[in-house]
């Protein structure tokens, strides 16, 4: 009894917040100015972060000479499975002969090449919360030493440019390394805002690019299947929504975008085909009450809308109804017309519901401005 109590003590113990690369970078850089005006070695730097908690950062590294200084420090992402967790973040600064704090993105850091992100075009993928905080945290060093000459700034990460194939930078148009992000300066582990954030900001992309139909995908299987669907498609219009349906169809419609298609398994869109629009697993538990309703519909008998009803699994319910394509065809019209009320309408939303490899189950387009159906089954 005591081993299961403890058990349960630690599967409830809170998940452990880490810190940006913004927070890394701007600690960094107070490191290393820090060591460059004093000409001493700093192990640590304490910065103020924008929730407006104080956090102290160890250096990894700290060197300096008369005109420049680096020094590094480990980002700590917490709980969270962030790609860049345990990457050094380097901050080098050193003396400019013209006014000013100037900042740039070194080796790992990437450079923004498409429209639609936070930062202009050509220049380091460095976020502007961070870009205020490092900035923040140069000028309070030059201020306390009473210091008014000019500095460069350049932060880097060497594993950046490997780190960032793990990433979606390559598609949004961030070349050669990582982004330096951050707008609270901590990780929340498993944050629904960061990834959000990231869907919002994929979207975007895709429309600055000029994409008039975007495929949102419930995860790297659906999205495959999606490029599968439309191969001419560039690669912006393909965006992982995961469990956010409701939000990147917001997304899509403030966007102005004239087409959404969805791609999903039986799982989540089966909770989509009644108007659940955050699909996570213990969001909503999947309704074999509204499956087996279907399936009448689709002319299923009554021992197989009994096996629906007390099924295990929508996955389960999609084995069963596999040879009534009329099943999948009802499930996809439901998505759209929940994915159109939804939006407020005034779009036109297309349904794919796939299996685990990747087949396709059915498949409907809804186009609100006429109502009229286009169903293509599979």
């Amino acid at each position: 009894m005591a081993a299961k109590a403890a058990k349960e003590q630690t599967e409830e113990k809170p998940l452990r917040h880490g810190y940006t690369t913004g927070s890394c970078a701007a600690a960094a850089t107070k490191a290393a100015l820090t060591a460059l005006i004093a000409q001493k070695p700093q192990q640590e730097a304490t910065i103020r972060l924008p929730i407006g908690q104080d956090v102290t950062f160890r250096m990894e590294s700290c060197t300096y000479d008369a005109q420049s200084a680096v020094a590094a420090t480990i980002k700590d992402g917490g709980d969270d499975p962030d790609a860049t967790h345990g990457a050094l973040i380097v901050s080098s600064v050193e003396w400019s002969s013209e006014p000013g704090i100037v900042l740039d993105g070194g080796v790992g850091v990437g450079r923004v090449t498409k429209p639609g992100l936070p930062v202009p075009i050509g220049e380091a993928a460095i976020n502007p919360v961070p870009r205020k905080m490092i900035r923040e945290a140069a000028q309070a060093v030059l201020d306390q030493y009473g210091i008014t000459r000019g500095v460069r700034i350049v932060i880097s990460v060497p594993d950046g440019e490997e780190i960032a194939k793990k990433t979606l930078n390559g598609r949004l148009g961030i070349i050669g390394g990582i982004s330096i992000l951050g707008t609270r300066g901590i990780v929340v582990p498993f944050s629904t805002s960061a990834y959000k954030a990231s869907v919002a900001q994929a979207i975007n992309v895709a429309r600055e690019a000029g994409c008039e139909h975007i495929v949102l995908s419930t995860g790297g299987r659906s999205e495959t299947f999606g490029m599968g669907m439309y191969p001419d498609l560039p690669e912006e219009a393909f965006v992982e929504m995961g469990d956010f349906v409701g939000f990147a169809i917001k997304q899509c419609k403030s966007r102005q975008i004239k087409k959404v298609t969805l791609v999903g398994m039986m799982g989540k869109f089966s909770k989509v085909a009644q108007g659940v629009m955050m699909v996570h697993s213990k969001s909503a538990p999947v309704d074999f009450g509204f499956l087996a309703a279907l399936a009448e519909e689709a002319g299923a008998e009554a021992d197989l809308l009994e096996q629906i009803r007390t099924a295990n699994t929508a996955s389960q319910v999609g084995d069963l109804m596999a040879d009534k394509p009329a099943f999948f065809e009802k499930m996809c019209e439901h998505c759209c017309r929940a994915a159109l009320n939804e939006a407020g309408g005034g779009i036109e939303i297309e349904t794919a519901i796939i299996t685990m490899k990747g087949s396709l189950l059915g498949r409907v387009t809804i186009n609100d401005t006429d109502d009229q159906s286009d169903r293509n089954r599979g």
